[in-house]
């Protein structure tokens, strides 16, 4: 009898694992991204480094990273802080990235110039820390690094460790755990924000430069990319005016 109920408890300890198991790769799952990596001119060349990084660390979690350049500096096709900006809201609000990573000498740049655009929350994160806390408390979409500013010894390492804790643990789940309530609230509020103080996307890129804009969209690998995963007709055929 005691051997009975022993292997009932071990079965049933079995049963309890593998459904959590199957929960948490359920969850995985739906939470899987398409991660877009945009490099602007000053930082071209560490776009080697940044891209194998990132590779190492969500490709196992099942992310899939596009790197839309610049690849190098001697690269045709120059982007600007400002026109990383212009290129992350197309992608995010088309739906063809589900998430950018982005920077530039000290990162501020890139961070205003993403969220110069509605439909993009980015992120300045330097460190691992930085980068749990947006994901956890400000769950935005785009994260701008610095890659000049104390980019030194053991760069590739910081790297590594942020890009972990900005993916590996979830989003939007609030930190430290007495103030979930409030940050969550707050998320929803700065959104709804956002949607009113912002103009439409297309009504605010016929506005700009169109020699910045088609600057923006001219990266040798940008094509292939965007229109493989756009899931936004509109936007779709708007930047197909600009090739």
């Amino acid at each position: 009898m005691q051997i009975h109920l022993q292997l009932l408890k071990c079965s049933k300890q079995r049963f309890y694992i593998k459904k959590t198991d199957d929960i948490i790769e359920k969850l995985r799952q739906e939470e899987l991204m398409r991660i877009a990596l945009i490099n602007e001119n000053s930082q071209a060349a560490k776009n080697p480094l940044i891209c194998e990084t990132l590779k190492k660390v969500v490709e196992p979690m099942g992310h899939v990273v596009d790197n839309y350049g610049m690849y190098s500096p001697q690269d045709e096709a120059q982007l600007t802080y400002v026109q990383v900006g212009i290129l992350a809201a197309i992608l995010l609000n088309s739906g063809a990235a589900d998430y950018v990573i982005t920077g530039c000498g000290t990162g501020e740049g890139a961070m205003l110039a993403c969220n110069s655009f509605p439909g993009v929350l980015c992120g300045h994160v330097v460190d691992p820390s930085d980068a749990f806390m947006f994901a956890q408390i400000n769950d935005g979409n785009a994260a701008a690094f610095p890659f000049a500013k104390g980019f030194g010894w053991g760069a590739e390492l910081n790297l590594e460790y942020a890009f972990d804790k900005l993916f590996g643990s979830g989003h939007g789940n609030g930190y430290p755990p007495e103030r979930v309530i409030p940050e969550q609230r707050n998320k929803k509020i700065l959104d709804e924000v956002k949607k009113h103080t912002y103009v439409d996307l297309i009504d605010g890129l016929k506005c700009l430069d169109q020699e910045l804009l088609k600057g923006a969209v001219a990266g040798p690998e940008f094509s292939k990319l965007f229109f493989a995963n756009c899931k936004d007709k509109k936007i779709e055929e708007y930047v197909r005016t600009l090739l």
